[in-house]
């Protein structure tokens, strides 16, 4: 009988990479809790209608991108392709936007079928951080200062610019989109496939295209700048202030916009050149017009996600994940020969109850005394405590340093916890 396999683009994690991806989470979450944001958690299936109406029926992700299917009930339902829209469901039909700011996070699973390449999958994971309540550059800002301070507390800040726009309200765009469509539809013929197809669709992601002849083509276009109205300009103006006194780099790009229909005003990504062509590590906006497009009251809102996969692939490819993060053990505990199994698993819990900050594997499923040091050394522990019959008779173990020169000492059972601050340092 066959093996069955994952489906493709959608990958295990397996033991030896959780250790890196738990070092990353826990860095996000430190960064997110010293700014006094909150984690919210939504499911992963959502009514379809959620979807298209936040971010448009013509859009790549809805038109083509989407799992979608009809459950036992003849709901249409949809795999979560990002996160923003649940976070705006959730946080509406709870009334946590009533009166109230919020600042908000989640991270999980999202899903979007399209042809799986390096750092881009069918199934991938992001962070996504949401603010609603507050209407001016100041909340902006401080998300961008904010995910600085995580480029920099992972060592990534060298390798991350930042790149900002604004794409004004809804009714700058729509005139703006008019004189692009004419001027663009005169060169219709010259245009790459898909910027053909968004024309009609969708042709302010156009600017996104990374056909060479598209962008020559776009060289003369109209350009955002000129249609945006007071409120706007005033609006990027403060956040590049802010900007400035805190001493975050960004360069201003006019043809930066962001593909979902939500987004107005305040643009921006991260974008690494660490990666080749999948540079963006780091994407959002705000989103003002969205609660009240799903049915709430009017909520200027601002968030963006970020894909973990991606990220994860910039640490490791610029060995920046420190060695603390291997997920090795510190103590391996051995039991040679069955009397000294009950032995060896009181003593480790003795040691987890004395040192709760130390990895602790008990040996288990038998073994000669060399297979027993394999599996120890194995396991990347600083050392290894030997307990046989000769130790059980004489209440002592004996300490073995495995990665060091050190000597292999006998000390008394009930003092191995404090001996293990010569290895592994005080708590």
């Amino acid at each position: 009988m066959a093996k069955i396999q994952a489906i493709r683009g959608m990958n295990d994690i397996l033991p030896d990479q959780t250790p890196v991806w738990q070092f990353f989470e826990r860095t996000v979450r430190q960064v997110l809790k010293a700014y006094g944001y909150q984690e919210i958690r939504m499911p992963i299936v959502e009514l379809t209608d959620l979807f298209k109406r936040s971010i448009g029926e013509v859009t790549d992700i809805v038109e083509k991108e989407m799992y979608t299917f009809e459950d036992r009930n003849g709901d249409s339902l949809t795999l979560r392709p990002e996160g923003t829209a649940g976070c705006v469901r959730a946080s509406e039909e709870h009334g946590l936007l009533f009166n109230q700011t919020r600042r908000l996070w989640y991270t999980g699973p999202m899903f979007r079928h399209e042809r799986p390449q390096k750092g881009r999958y069918r199934q991938f994971h992001q962070i996504g951080v949401e603010c609603f309540g507050m209407t001016g550059p100041d909340i902006d800002a401080e998300l961008l200062i904010l995910t600085a301070r995580l480029w920099s507390a992972l060592g990534l800040q060298p390798h991350a610019r930042l790149e900002i726009n604004s794409i004004g309200t809804a009714q700058a765009r729509r005139n703006f989109k008019e004189a692009l469509v004419n001027y663009l539809t005169e060169f219709k013929d010259q245009l790459d496939g898909d910027s053909q197809r968004r024309l009609a669709s969708n042709p302010l992601r156009i600017l996104d295209s990374k056909n060479a002849e598209t962008q020559r083509i776009l060289d003369n276009a109209p350009v955002l700048d000129d249609f945006l109205d007071d409120e706007s300009i005033a609006h990027f103006d403060r956040l590049r202030q802010l900007l400035d006194v805190a001493g975050v780099s960004y360069t201003v790009n006019p043809r930066l916009v962001r593909g979902l229909d939500y987004y107005g005003k305040t643009v921006f990504e991260w974008i690494t050149d660490s990666l080749g062509a999948q540079g963006t590590i780091c994407a959002g906006g705000r989103y003002d017009g969205l609660v009240e497009q799903l049915g709430g009251k009017s909520t200027p809102a601002v968030g963006f996600a970020m894909g973990m996969e991606r990220l994860i692939l910039l640490l490791e490819t610029l060995n920046l994940v420190p060695d603390s993060v291997t997920g090795d053990a510190d103590v391996y505990v051995t039991a040679m020969g069955e009397t000294a199994v009950p032995a060896a698993m009181a003593l480790s819990e003795a040691i987890r109850n004395e040192r709760p900050d130390a990895v602790v594997i008990t040996h288990c499923g038998g073994g000669s005394f060399k297979s027993q040091m394999k599996k120890a050394d194995r396991s990347g522990a600083k050392v290894a405590i030997i307990l046989g019959e000769n130790e059980l008779e004489a209440g002592t173990v004996a300490l073995k340093p495995l990665r060091s020169d050190q000597p292999q000492i006998d000390i008394v059972q009930s003092q191995v916890a404090a001996a293990l601050t010569d290895y592994l340092g005080s708590r």
